[in-house]
């Protein structure tokens, strides 16, 4: 090959590499919306999935927080945005389902939001402060029925998860239970360790560390299944406790996209969101977040979405739990 014939091509080339580079570099950076303060759960699990996904995809990834009103802000703001697939939300549980029946009205629809899949589930943990006498669930559940409303239960506000889960265990045991409602979980978490609070259903990455401390008793998890963390701490269907057979209350993180964006967008985010969720590193990083991962296709998020919103409207009508 002549010599100014393989100048010629190896210009060519670098041309062709150097405008695919500009072509990447021209792409506006993903965003991705958490309806929470930084430094939750949400957030770090969205930050965590935020720079996996930025590598796999080959396009950079902002966190915007945006904060208030019950995951309202930051969902109303997606279900605005330009359904282009560069606005993402990390859409929990209170934003997709709980919310449609604790408030009168939204001012988005949790089923116009283009589904992308399922990230992961956040099993709570029943503790207890340890002047509470009861050592497992079934002795907490006769001290309830021995004394009605005399526990104490917090919760990191009303119509949290942890509300509704305290709400749905009520129900399902025929007990009654006080729910004390804090404006977060740090400040309800820290009565409980007091002895002002008899109890939590709490998230397990703020307990873990009391409960390894001896600080709080851990009695059950809500989850179907025990957890890793925790593996001497039964569910709680294994109490046996009457009426808990079926027992079962997770939060869960999922992500969507703003109304409209097309499907085939949406099913290139599943593609990559899955396979970032089955890397071990990061799926090690989830563990100790005590979350448990969740993999999905977008269709199945959608029909998801529909079961947890008519399951957790029952708990939301049989607490009474409203927000204006």
């Amino acid at each position: 090959m002549k010599l100014s014939k393989f100048f010629a091509q190896l210009t060519a080339v670098v041309a062709v590499s150097a405008a695919a580079s500009m072509a990447v570099a021209a792409q506006p950076p993903v965003t991705l919306v958490v309806p929470y303060a930084p430094g939750g759960a949400t957030d770090i699990l969205a930050r965590t999935l935020a720079q996996s996904l930025s590598q796999e995809l080959d396009r950079s990834m902002v966190v915007e927080n945006r904060a208030g009103g019950g995951t309202i802000i930051g969902a109303q703001l997606v279900s605005r945005a330009e359904p282009d697939g560069n606005t993402l939300l990390m859409a929990t549980s209170t934003t997709l389902a709980i919310n449609r029946s604790l408030y009168k009205s939204l001012p988005y629809n949790p089923s116009d939001f283009a589904p992308v899949g399922m990230v992961a589930e956040v099993p709570l943990v029943i503790v207890v402060s340890p002047s509470v006498k009861a050592k497992t669930l079934p002795e907490l559940v006769a001290l309830a029925k021995a004394d009605p409303g005399a526990l104490t239960f917090g919760s990191a506000g009303n119509g949290s998860p942890q509300h509704l889960a305290g709400e749905m265990f009520k129900t399902d045991t025929g007990i009654s239970l006080t729910h004390v409602p804090y404006k977060g979980t740090s400040a309800a978490l820290n009565d409980v360790l007091g002895g002002q609070v008899s109890m939590m259903f709490a998230d397990l990455a703020p307990v873990l560390p009391q409960i390894q401390a001896g600080k709080l008793r851990a009695l059950a998890v809500t989850s179907a299944k025990r957890l890793p963390n925790l593996p001497d701490v039964p569910t709680v269907r294994e109490t046996q406790v009457p009426g808990t057979a079926n027992f079962e209350a997770v939060a869960w993180q999922s992500l969507v996209a703003a109304p409209g964006t097309p499907e085939a967008t949406t099913q290139a985010y599943n593609t990559a969101l899955n396979k970032v969720l089955n890397d071990p590193a990061v799926q090690e990083k989830f563990l100790a977040y005590g979350v448990s991962i969740r993999t999905s296709t977008p269709q199945e998020l959608k029909s998801y979405i529909e079961t947890e919103s008519a399951r957790w409207a029952t708990v939301v009508k049989a607490s009474g739990a409203t927000v204006e």
